[in-house]
């Protein structure tokens, strides 16, 4: 019976060391962020240490940019890290491509224990040895090359061939404890002798990325299920590199549950809106509550809250507690969350992070805010930041206050009651004589006029003025948004929208 390798570390605490290693290609995706939130808290949970490094060794697709991103994605969803790139630590360099040197030595020293072994067998040699024995061409590398004589890699050189290094695969179960799965067995015979160095010497993603686990000293390996199948060979290689004196002990593994999409059965593609992380900023998601809904996407604090504080989820957070089973990616449900987180923010807090969206959404004539209207930006968050659920609706909802000139949105006029210029000539009637322009006096003198001496429905007095002050159907409370526009303004737009249904 296959049994968990016996050197399998029992590391807990602070004596725990996971990593982030993804390669610089492309934008951040939201699958990406979701495994550095798990490491991150798994990590600060345990008071253990994050690890963050670049595995770049594909120059064709590797890019400085894609590094830049995710810095600037990990530092924007405050996800910190203990040791890595742009921070240091004992293990450096924390790239791959400077690590060359080190993965030579790592090389020689599993040649010298025999776990390496020269293979100079070509693919049309080993389709054409399986097919002679009968075995299915996908059934792949036969481990010919296993025991050749010193001649025969001398004739194999006499003919210019540069030979792979293959690690030589224990002829056993290999066995071990997914800490979100249960236990994993990889029948003896189920994969054969992989290449871990090219030809040309260059050493591949399978060998250098758990070496530099092994030489890290990482303690759990948490990733997404996709890579699952590769730990079989993983386990293959740390049994080698136990033996070489590389390393004393075997991490955990976990596998995380792949994220779909809102529709069918597949993972969510790098190409969807909803991978895209800068598209869920620029259109107004805050840290909080997109790092709240991350959360969600394979595990739960508790099974009738949602909505938790990033401090509550490092508390609460263990990878054992990840759920196997896929999770969808529900954009109503992300944005719902992060609707909520805003509402947790403090007032000037909430005012300074939706100033931006306003510059972005070009409601300040010039682009940049004069003092007189970032005063009146933040007299106006209070107004909206209990009915947004995205910082880029800002503009929307409140570009009326910065207008010299309102746009009228069609859905609104069309929806005005038929007696609109009437309702606005009486609410004319209304404010003029008011001197105090408060809320409270402003609702008094437009409910006495429309809704006492006109009868009108409350839907039908607001509706028009509701229109002629902010060109929308929807907007922020009808008096306050008075009040920020002030007597005069008020009334001139009152007879603007009543001069354009005459």
């Amino acid at each position: 019976m296959a049994t968990v390798h016996p050197l399998t570390t029992t590391a807990t605490g602070s004596d725990v060391r996971v990593r982030f290693c993804p390669s610089p290609t492309g934008l951040p995706h939201v699958g990406m962020v979701r495994t550095a939130l798990y490491n991150w808290a798994y990590a600060r949970h345990n008071g253990g240490k994050l690890i963050f490094r670049i595995e770049d060794t594909d120059a064709a697709r590797d890019s400085e940019e894609s590094f830049r991103q995710l810095v600037d994605a990990l530092t924007w969803m405050k996800i910190d890290w203990d040791e890595g790139v742009e921070v240091g630590g004992p293990h450096a360099p924390y790239r791959q491509s400077q690590r060359h040197d080190i993965y030579r030595e790592v090389i020689e020293k599993l040649k010298a224990t025999g776990a390496l072994y020269e293979s100079y067998s070509t693919a049309e040699e080993i389709d054409a040895r399986n097919e002679a024995a009968g075995r299915a061409k996908q059934l792949g590398y036969d481990n010919f090359d296993r025991d050749l004589t010193d001649e025969q890699k001398a004739a194999f050189q006499a003919e210019g061939r540069q030979p792979a290094l293959r690690l030589r695969v224990p002829d056993e179960d290999l066995t071990y404890e997914d800490l979100i799965r249960g236990e994993v067995t990889f029948p003896a015979g189920s994969f054969p002798d992989f290449v871990v160095v090219r030809p040309n010497g260059v050493p591949l993603y399978t060998f250098v990325n758990p070496v530099d686990d092994a030489l890290m000293g990482i303690t759990h390996v948490l990733r997404g299920e996709d890579l699952m199948p590769s730990t079989a060979r993983q386990l293959a290689l740390y049994d080698a590199l136990i033996q070489a004196g590389v390393t004393t002990f075997v991490p955990r593994f976990a596998h995380m549950p792949l994220v779909l999409g809102e529709t069918g059965n597949k993972k969510l593609s790098k190409r969807d809106p909803q991978a895209d992380l800068f598209l869920h900023r620029e259109r107004g998601f805050i840290h909080e509550g997109l790092l709240n809904y991350l959360a969600l996407l394979g595990w739960s604090i508790s099974h009738d809250r949602d909505v938790f504080s990033l401090d509550e989820f490092i508390e609460a957070f263990d990878i054992v507690d990840v759920n196997p089973n896929p999770a969808r990616f529900d954009q109503k449900k992300a944005e719902s969350i992060n609707g909520d987180h805003i509402r947790l923010l403090d007032a000037k807090d909430f005012a300074e992070r939706m100033l931006p969206y306003l510059v972005d959404g070009n409601v300040f004539a010039g682009g940049e805010p004069t003092h007189e209207q970032i005063v009146l930006a933040f007299r106006a968050a209070p107004l909206v930041q209990e009915r947004m659920q995205l910082l880029g609706e800002a503009p929307g909802l409140l570009g009326f206050l910065f207008a010299d000139e309102l746009t009228y949105e069609a859905d609104a006029l069309k929806g005005l009651p038929a007696n609109a210029a009437d309702v606005l000539a009486a609410c004319i009637t209304a404010l003029e004589p008011v001197e105090d322009f408060t809320p409270e006096a402003i609702q008094s003198a437009l409910a006495a006029e429309l809704v006492e001496k006109l009868e009108l429905k409350p839907r039908v007095a607001y509706g028009p003025p509701r229109v002629a002050l902010t060109g929308r159907r929807i907007s922020p409370p009808l008096f306050e948004s008075m009040e920020l526009l002030g007597k005069d303004e008020s009334l001139r737009r009152l007879r603007a929208l009543a001069d354009h249904l005459a």
